[in-house]
């Protein structure tokens, strides 16, 4: 876990399928990670080719899905099973 703007930011090691939308995410906090995606936190997948993000975050009252679509370039990401560490 990292923090950004005061707010805890869990990254899903190794790939998601991007088609997941809202629901789907929100079902893979809660039973892959046993967290409660209405925390006040930041929730991000990457895909396999580590070009795209999502991030998942409640505000109150609904649901924030940011996406980005890198065009040149990926993401470093860390592997399924990678220790978590804060910075």
């Amino acid at each position: 876990m990292i923090r950004w703007n005061d707010k805890p930011v869990y990254l899903c090691c190794g790939y998601t399928d991007m088609r997941k939308s809202i629901n789907g995410l929100m079902s893979l906090v809660q039973e892959s990670f046993s967290l409660d995606p209405f925390a006040d936190a930041l929730f991000v997948f990457c895909n396999r080719n580590r070009n795209r993000l999502k991030i998942l975050e409640w505000d109150g009252d609904g649901f924030w899905l940011y996406f980005k679509r890198l065009e040149r370039g990926r993401f470093r990401w860390p592997s399924e099973g990678d220790s978590a560490t804060m910075v």
